[in-house]
Order: structure tokens, then C-alpha cells, then sequence
């Protein structure tokens, strides 16, 4: 019986857009540092042009990391990937924040993040999150 409720919360929860505790105005705002790097393209327009060093980053939040197509990950987001984590508002301030660190000790793997741009202020992550979460399918 508790292996079914948890199932079906399970399911539940994954239908559900990702929470964000942030912002988004201000995430649009905070975003232009982060252009110089990273687009915003959804399947049918593009929201925001930026640079192409960095993924795409439509519809990234809730995704797991390094999941999009035909970019070249570092080694440590590819071990990400591998584990399964995804962007949730938490894994992607810690992330922002401090790329390689977060990376190393969220997966166990040695190495170094090709993201090299931190955000400094944690409530400034959060409406990153805040604004990436709103551009979804």
C-alpha cells in the first residue's frame, strides 16, 4: 500500500511544473549575464539570443542535467546525467553558484565544469531558476 501512494505521488509530482521560490522578472532581468553564453530557444521561436558556448536553456528546469541534444558536456555533467539528477530549484543554485564545486560534490567525480561564471547572491540564482522555470512547454 505505501509503495502505491508513493507511486502515485511520485507521478504526480513529475507532472507538475518545477517550483520556484524566485522572482522571474528579475530572473529575466539577472539572465542578460548569462547570454553571453546560453540561448533561450523553444521548438518554435527564440526567446532569448545568446551565445552558443553554453546549452540551450529552454525548458531546462526539472530536466536532468546535461540532457540537451548534440552539446558536448564536461565530464562532471555528463556524470550528472549518468546519476540521473535533475534541475531543481536547489541542485541549480548550488550549481550556479559554484559550477565545478557543486559538481564534484554532488557526484563523487573528480574533475572540472566547463561553466566558469558564478552567480554570487543565492536570492539572484533563485530568480534565474524563477525565469528559466516560466519558459517551458
Amino acid at each position: 500500500m505505501k509503495f502505491k501512494i508513493a507511486a502515485v505521488l511520485a507521478t504526480i509530482a513529475l507532472g507538475l511544473p518545477a517550483h520556484a521560490d524566485g522572482d522571474a522578472e528579475k530572473g529575466e532581468k539577472e539572465f542578460k549575464k548569462c547570454k553571453s553564453c546560453h540561448a533561450i530557444e523553444s521548438p518554435d521561436e527564440t526567446i532569448v539570443k545568446g551565445g552558443r558556448t553554453g546549452p540551450n536553456l529552454f525548458g531546462v528546469a526539472g530536466h536532468v542535467a546535461g540532457s540537451v541534444e548534440d552539446f558536448r558536456y564536461s565530464d562532471l555533467l555528463a556524470a550528472a546525467n549518468a546519476q540521473g539528477i535533475e534541475w531543481t530549484e536547489e541542485n541549480f543554485v548550488g550549481y550556479v553558484q559554484d559550477p565545478t564545486g557543486w559538481l564534484k560534490e554532488t557526484t563523487g567525480e573528480s574533475g572540472r565544469g566547463k561553466m566558469t561564471y558564478k552567480v554570487r547572491k543565492e536570492d539572484d540564482a533563485k530568480d534565474l531558476f524563477a525565469y528559466l522555470s516560466s519558459l517551458s512547454e
